[in-house]
This record gives structure tokens, sequence and C-alpha cells, in this order.
């Protein structure tokens, strides 16, 4: 039974209010396979066809994405991930009907399969017709294991002409498509997110209940990961006994076995009640299930007063570069230094022990190859085997990487399953030319009063409108719009939250300081308020902080050959009554390389209509603000500060298989690509600090990218870089340079309460 559910694709579980389909699981025809012809009965191949059928299968996935099984002389089998490209993806996802792919993945992500391996070293162009086309070791030849199983991810979107009478096979079998925590009391009542209750399974005839006979701690373990709950915990037994005496159940399921490990009910040992089965759960009642919410989920102040007066210590585990909560790219710490996981052997098992640790429940996606981003710097784990029981990640046997091993490339990643707050039906857009995009409209008041108003747009910028789009589950804000005059308001005319500002990590809106009750707005009506544009994608820039330790210099440059640097405000403010042209100022150099890492370009948030022409150095700027340069002491006070304009953002030089897309050249598009950098070399204006009024002293050396968050990136936090440094008047001392998340707590704790060189030596 339970192979036979492996099988088929599995819903987004989700919690009580919310659901979603769990569609059949679909074998298509393969309509376009141009092979050597052979005799068919079929009369649904077309003439040509070697009989060859595609379906996707596996778990956890959406309907566009799977383990591609293939049917050849009657017995399905997979294809081996040995030399799988996303040419080969594109070519299978359009025998599957869909226009292409997007992505594809290796190492069974959506679990091994069985039967024959069919494939091997597939290796495609793309451009096939058919899989038929494509080069590999020849059908059936394979040294491959089911562990290396090939999956792809398609676009949604059909081929044109697709229609179900492709589908030629849908077997019917009974199976959980969805589970949910139904309250046994107050019912419709209880606040979100529904911790307990009854557990109640969705199958084709409706809800059905589960009996208790038999259950353990550990199918409370597995249900409560589905619906976004790290652990679980003891339920009064006896009172759910005694209601259960005085309610009618409806059981469609008992047997309920499951290890404890598995990401989904289904996956464990059960059955289902036959149609003719009179005696149903004799001597049982409905199971049930309290779950214990993660720290960002707390249901009451009661559980997050228990759960802050538990000692912790600083978390081992974070996920960076995520559109949503839950999610993102895995980071580790290891030697006070975060790093990335490789994604070799990376599974189900070791992304729901992460996603546990985290405080979400189990994992919904193990991501491999870079999905959510590469990171930068040290890769700390590889090959990491978890049973899926580990508290934490580090439990599980790994191995400890060495430079050829991995590359970032390979970076894993996790999507967590969460709670279901209904926070998303109380945010909505309206008046845009897509669902990403329009004015935001927020609902207020309690029961009975309820009415949707509008946000004042003063002093609405990037981060509001990065918890906003993320409060409605549309990952990243492009922009957050302060006007929105061209966008139809309809009948919303109040606005109803004002003085609103926001850290940019917050869950939703009402978590960020605003004014309350008491609205004060200086620019009324509709056109002034706030709006937001979305996307599922966004920028990543870091800064190389070793090229900077390792280019710093003094520079003693004289007045005469700074005018141009005068007029772009690159010099302190003593400078203004310097004896011009005699005399000189003392810079601070250094290069700067900014690399992109995110997932998509970074643009200039003007367009080029609006580019500021400078007269002097005979070019355009982009951004009058793209970085600030400061030296603090340390405690934090600023005694010189820099700035630099984004005169020319382009791909100074990209990994090896990225191209370049943007170069200032002839007035060109500016830019970032994603995987490229942007190299502002020491020896230029603007790329200094002017210390002439620096006494000697120890100081730190602050570098910060995009300051005032003009375009929208998925981390803010890595966009600053602090380095150590000791002046003597004459020479300077620049080292311990690193990003300003990528060290942990009491590094940088220790790193702030530096004392100081005491003499020119850095050990």
């Amino acid at each position: 039974m339970q192979q036979a559910l492996q099988a088929f694709p599995t819903m987004r579980p989700v919690s009580v209010w919310q659901w979603s389909p769990w569609g059949l699981l679909l074998c298509l025809l393969c309509s376009s396979c141009l092979g050597s012809p052979s005799p068919s009965t079929d009369p649904e191949k077309r003439v040509g066809s070697q009989g060859l059928r595609f379906r996707l299968a596996g778990f956890p996935r959406k309907p566009y994405e799977g383990r591609v099984e293939i049917q050849r002389a009657g017995e399905w089998g997979t294809i081996c991930d040995d030399d799988f490209t996303l040419q080969a993806a594109h070519v299978l996802c359009r025998e599957l009907g869909f226009t292409e792919a997007t992505g594809w993945t290796h190492s069974a992500k959506y679990g091994p399969g069985t039967g024959r391996i069919w494939l091997d070293n597939l290796s495609c162009s793309g451009t096939e017709q058919s899989v038929t086309e494509c080069a590999s070791r020849g059908w059936g030849n394979s040294d491959c294991t089911h562990d290396e199983d090939a999956g792809v991810i398609c676009k949604d979107q059909r081929l044109p002409g697709f229609s179900d009478s492709n589908v030629i096979e849908v077997e019917h079998h009974l199976q959980v498509e969805e589970v949910r925590i139904r309250p046994a009391v107050g019912w419709g009542r209880r606040p979100l997110p529904v911790t307990e209750g009854l557990v109640e399974v969705r199958l084709p005839d409706g809800w059905s209940q589960v009996c208790d006979k038999g259950w353990s701690a550990h199918n409370s373990h597995v249900v409560c990961g589905m619906l976004g709950f790290p652990s679980e915990k003891r339920v009064n037994a006896a009172f759910y006994r005694l209601l259960a005496q005085r309610q009618q159940h409806s059981f469609g399921l008992h047997g309920v076995a499951c290890v404890g490990t598995e990401a989904h009910l289904s996956l464990c040992s059960l059955e289902f009640y036959r149609a003719n089965d009179t005696a149903r759960c004799p001597g049982g009642g409905p199971a049930v299930v309290s779950c214990v919410p993660g720290p960002l989920y707390a249901a009451s102040s009661g559980q997050k007063k228990q759960q802050q007066s538990k000692p912790q210590g600083e978390a081992r585990v974070r996920l960076k570069g995520g559109a949503h909560p839950g999610e993102g790219r895995v980071e580790v710490l290891k030697a006070s230094t975060w790093g990335t996981v490789c994604d070799r052997k990376w599974d189900l098992h070791a992304a729901s022990v992460v996603c546990r640790e985290l405080g979400f429940g189990s994992a919904r996606e193990a991501l491999s190859g870079a999905r959510m981003g590469q990171g930068m710097g040290a890769i700390h784990l590889s090959e990491v085997r978890c049973s899926g029981q580990e508290l934490s990640l580090w439990k599980c046997p790994h191995k400890n990487i060495t430079a050829e091993d991995c590359s970032h490339s390979q970076d894993a990643g996790v999507r967590c399953n969460l709670p279901y707050t209904g926070a998303e039906t109380r945010i909505r857009l309206s008046g845009g030319r897509s669902q990403h995009e329009g004015r935001v409209e927020v609902q207020i008041g309690g029961p009975g009063t309820l009415r949707w108003g509008l946000i004042c747009g003063d002093d609405w910028g990037t981060l509001e409108a990065m918890v906003a789009c993320r409060q409605l589950g549309l990952g990243y804000a492009n922009h957050g719009l302060q006007e929105t005059w061209y966008w139809d308001s309809g009948n919303i005319t109040e606005v109803v939250m004002s003085g609103v500002r926001c850290t940019g990590t917050e869950l939703t809106l009402d978590q960020c300081a605003h004014h309350g009750t008491h609205i004060t707005c200086k620019r009324t009506g509709t056109r002034f308020t706030a709006g937001v544009i979305c996307s599922e994608t966004a920028s990543d820039l870091l800064l190389h902080s070793a090229l900077v330790q390792e280019t710093a210099y003094i520079e003693d440059r004289p007045l005469h050959m700074l005018y141009c640097a005068a007029e772009e405000n690159c010099l302190a403010s003593s400078a203004r009554s310097a004896n011009w042209p005699y005399g000189h100022r003392r810079l601070l150099r250094f290069s700067s390389q900014i690399h992109n890492l995110g997932r998509a370009d970074f643009r200039p948030k003007a367009g080029r209509h609006s580019w500021v022409w400078h007269e002097c150095h005979g070019h355009y700027h982009s951004m009058d603000i793209f970085t600030h340069y400061d030296i603090l002491t340390p405690n934090g006070t600023k005694v010189a500060e820099g700035h630099k304009a984004s005169f020319c953002l382009e791909d100074t030089e990209c990994q090896e298989d990225v191209s370049k897309r943007y170069e200032c050249a002839n007035f060109g598009e500016q830019g970032i690509t994603v995987g490229c950098w942007d190299l502002y070399r020491h020896d230029i204006d603007c790329q200094w600090i002017d210390i002439t009024d620096v006494k000697p002293g120890n100081y730190i050396l602050q570098i910060v990218i995009n300051p005032n968050f003009e375009v929208a990136e998925s981390d803010f936090t890595n966009n600053a870089m602090k380095c150590n440094c000791k002046y003597d008047g004459h020479r300077i001392w620049v080292h311990n340079c690193h990003i300003g998340d990528a060290f942990s707590e009491e590094a940088n704790r220790r790193f702030e309460r530096y004392p100081g060189q005491t003499s020119n030596q850095i050990i």
C-alpha cells in the first residue's frame, strides 16, 4: 500500500481553512515521438509513434513537476540524472504537454522510482521533437540506481492544442488528498493557526475522521509537520473520549502507523475502510492531535511567554534568499562563520530536520542547484544524511567539505510547511494591471465591523512594500509606490492606516509600527495612497570583502586634481575652506567588487530618461547614492564619510556560464546580471574616503551598498561590510574585513569590542 501511494502526487499540505485539490496522476500520451515506425493498435497514438508514454510522479510535487517516468514495451521506468541538463528537461516537458522547462532535479528529489531505468547519460540540445532523438546509452542500458532518478519542473503552461483527449490513463486508487485539524468545539471561532483538534483526511467522497486505535505520537508528529508545526504534545484523551460519545463520526481511515520521519501521511502505512464495512473503529474514537507552533506562530501570549522563558543560544542554522517565510538557502554556523551546504545527497529528511529546527513544519521541498540563489564564502557541509529524527542538522552524519568538492552553484535550500494564519485574507491589491501590482487595501475592525481601507503613502518605501508582498504571498517587492493615481481605486476611498514603518522582516503589516487609530496623512486623497509591484524573484548584492582588504592604501592627492570630485561632493566638508588649488587631501582608496548573487538582475530604480548628466566627469548617474563609505570609532561615531553614485552599473565580469548583459558605453542599459559583478577600481574618482581630518587611532571601515533601499533585494542584511583598521597618521592597516551577517553574534560582539592594534603588526 505504501509503495502504491508513493507513486501518486500529493497536495500542498495545508491547515484548517485552506486546501487545494490534489490532482490525479496523469499519464500523458507522447504526441510527438518521431522515432522509427512500429505497429500500433492504440487508436490514440499518432502514426509513427514508438508507443512511448510519459508521466510525472513522486512526492511532494505540483501538477507540472515530478519524477519523469516513461512507459516502453508496457513497462514503466525512470531516467538517470547522469549528464542530465535543462535542455533534456525542455524536451521531456514538451513530451508531457508543457511549453518548456524551468528547472530539473537530481538524486531522486521526488522519491525513488521502481522498475527499469530506461535512459542514462541522456544528452539533448533542447530543440529535439522527441526524446528518442537525444543521445543516450541506449534503452535500458544504465549503471544507476533509483536514488539517481531525474525529475523536471515544467512551466505551468500547456502546449497549444493540448487537451484532455491526450490523457490515456487515470488510475483510481483511494488516497489521502488533504489533511486538516478541526477543532472539536468552537469551530470557526478559534484563533488562527488552529493547533489542536480532530484529524480529518479528505477522500474522494469528502472529509472523514481517522480511527485512533493504534494512534501514536509518531503519527501526530507527521500530521503536525504537514500542517506547519515543528512538534506535538499530549492531548487530554479523557476529554476527547467523552466528547466523542456525544458526536457522530465518519471514519475513513484506520491502522495508521508512521515511523515519524515521513513528510506526508500518505507515506505512512495505513488502511482505508471499504464501502461495505459497517463496523468502523469499534471501541475507538477519532484521532486527535495537539501541535506546538514555532516562535513565529505562537498562537497565544501564554505560549510566547513559555517559549521565551526557555534559555536559547544563537541558532546554528538559518535560511537566506527566500521569497516567502520558511524557504531559502540553508546556511550553517561553524567556527563563528556562516556558510552554505552542498546539495549532494540532499533530501527531504535533511530538509525536514532544518525546517523543524527553525520552528516550521516538515519540508515540502528539498531544493538543489542553488535554486534560492548562491551563497558566498565557505561551504561547510556536504553529503548530509539525516534519518529525519535528528533535532539539528549538525546531528546528521555529514562530510566535511574541501575546496574541490563543491561550488556555490550546488547550494542546498528548503521550502517548509507553514501554519495557515489567514494573513493573506486581510490584505489585497486593487487597480493593477496584474495580480502582482496595485493599490494596497487592508481590512480592519472586529467581527461585525470589518471594513476595507487604504494606506497613506507618506514614508511608504521598499521595506514596507516587502512586508506587504510577503503577506500577500507574492514574494518580494519590486517597488513601493507613494502615488497610485494611475490605478482605479474603485469604491474604497477611506485611509485607515498611516505612518507605517517596517524593518522588512515582519510577516504582516500589523506587526509594523504605525499610527494606530489616529490617522495622519500629509497628502490626502486616494492618489497619494500606498501601492506595490511584487515579484517572485529579486537581486541580492554582496561586496567582495577580501578585495577591499587587499587594495586599501592612502594617497595624498593635490587639490588641483580634485575639482570634479568636489563638484560631486566626494570630499569632506573642510575641503570647502581649503586654499584651492594649493595643498592636498588625504584619501583612503580601495577597490570594491559588487556581486549579484540573487535570482533577478539588479537594475536602477530610475529609467534612462531620468538619469542625471554630470558634465565634469562626462557620464550619467543612474542612482545618486549607490554606496556609503564611512570611518567609525569603535563606539560607532562617524569621523569620516564618502559616497559613490552609480555612474556606471555594468557587468565587469561574470561566471563561466553567464553572459554579460549590461554595459555603460554609448548610453547603454545599466545593471548587474545574476552571476556577474561590477568592479569599481581604486584609482577612479570618488572611490575613496577623505580622511584628511581623521586623527591617528583604531577605527572601523564600513561600506554599505544600496543604503537607502532604493532597489529591492532579497536580503538587505548582507549589504554592509566592516573592517578593523589602524591609522598612525602616515599609514593605514585594514584587516578582518567581513560581510555584516557573515559572523556569529558573539564574533560580531568581539569585533565591535576590538581594542585596536598596539603595534603595526597584524597577526
